[in-house]
């Protein structure tokens, strides 16, 4: 039991609650596993590879996983220039295709992929069960909400973007997902999925006729690899930023897309900030943490007498970069090596044919 949690949980931000999730476990709970994606921009590391690190985890504890591509979603936030038919053509087959990749170049296997507009054609009471998670929702909470869609609160929007938060709590319900996976900066239209679990008739998540509500488990944000328009950061309002300075598709210069060529990964990882002895908000060293520790599980780099260290244990590894045992060169020359040797599959699949005119099609529409 404490193992299965122990891989369900590892390199997560938070789970929301650790008790709910022992007590599935323990109950016998059949996990349904979702996470959904807005389909627009090409795949970075935090998007897909560290996402499907996760996946594998909860694959190997026996849970069911599915991607759900918010195609909907995508349009109420004019992804893709807002046009919902460049959404279902080119963003669906991408996401199939760069997830799919993905997670087998790790050694995953198959999710499920539902489109969210054929969900709701296929389930009657969705829009019932939209208008009933809205009656036990503020206003002012759903506009607390809308900053998943890179809107504050408080900023004038269109109407259909306020639906957007209920519509994503509904997704929950109507799709049966009981274990609910996304990255730290969902968690407040999660929230609202906790408070109203109890409260819904029409679309309840059960187990043995007992209503019972989603567990939530949130994986961190990987770091822009740009320098913070701010230095230093401010530890205390760190958690607030965060959102702010996370890899962004909208900003290629922020990421590593996870089909970059060997030349352009090695670009952008010798220009990205890897300020020496900072280990607080550092990178390159955030990539080594939830990206290569979790593949490789341990990381060999060059140190400043000449010889190579491996660590095992990240914390090691700090510690050693706040001393100055690594110098930042010799850090990046590392974590290059070690990206290209994990992105080579990807890399190659998109490199040539109908994946790479894909890919191509993406970048141009998002381009607008």
């Amino acid at each position: 039991m404490e193992e299965k949690i122990e891989k369900i949980t590892r390199f997560l931000e938070e789970v929301i609650t650790l008790e709910d999730l022992r007590e599935f476990l323990e109950k016998k709970v059949p996990l349904k596993h979702y996470i959904g994606f807005e389909l627009s921009g090409l795949a970075h590391l935090g998007t897909a590879l560290f996402t499907s690190i996760k996946i594998k985890d909860f694959q190997e504890c026996g849970i069911e996983t599915n991607i759900f591509l918010a195609d909907w979603h995508s349009w109420i936030n004019n992804k893709l220039g807002g046009n919902l038919e460049n959404i279902k053509e080119y963003g669906v087959k991408y996401f199939k295709e760069v997830f799919s990749v993905t997670l087998k170049s790790i050694g995953a296997k198959d999710v499920n992929f539902i489109l969210a507009s054929q969900m709701y054609k296929e389930k009657e009471n969705y829009w019932e069960t939209v208008i009933e998670i809205a009656k036990h929702t503020t206003l002012s909470r759903v506009e607390r909400s809308i900053d998943v869609l890179g809107k504050k609160s408080g900023e004038s929007v269109d109407f259909a973007r306020l639906i957007y938060p209920i519509m994503q709590v509904a997704d929950i319900f109507v799709g049966g997902f009981n274990f609910v996976h996304a990255g730290i900066d969902q968690r407040k239209a999660h929230v609202i999925a906790r408070q109203v679990a109890d409260k819904l008739k029409i679309s309840p998540l059960k187990f043995k006729n007992e209503i019972i509500k989603p567990v939530i488990v949130h994986q961190p944000l990987i770091l822009s690899i740009s320098k913070p328009p701010i230095w230093p950061i401010d530890k205390e309002k760190f958690l607030e930023l965060k959102t702010d300075l996370k890899m962004s598709k909208s900003k290629p210069e922020s990421c590593i897309f996870v089909h970059d060529s060997p030349n352009e990964i090695e670009e952008k990882i010798m220009k990205a900030f890897c300020p020496p002895k900072e280990t607080f908000y550092n990178p390159i060293l955030n990539i080594v943490n939830y990206i290569i520790f979790p593949i490789k599980k341990s990381f060999k780099v060059k140190n400043t007498s000449g010889t190579f260290s491996i660590f095992d244990d990240f914390n090691k590894l700090k510690v050693s970069y706040e001393k100055e045992e690594i110098h930042p060169l010799d850090l990046k020359e590392s974590v290059l090596s070690y990206l290209i040797e994990i992105l080579e599959p990807i890399y190659k699949h998109f490199a040539s044919g109908a994946p790479q005119r894909l890919k191509e099609i993406i970048l141009d529409l998002s381009r607008g």
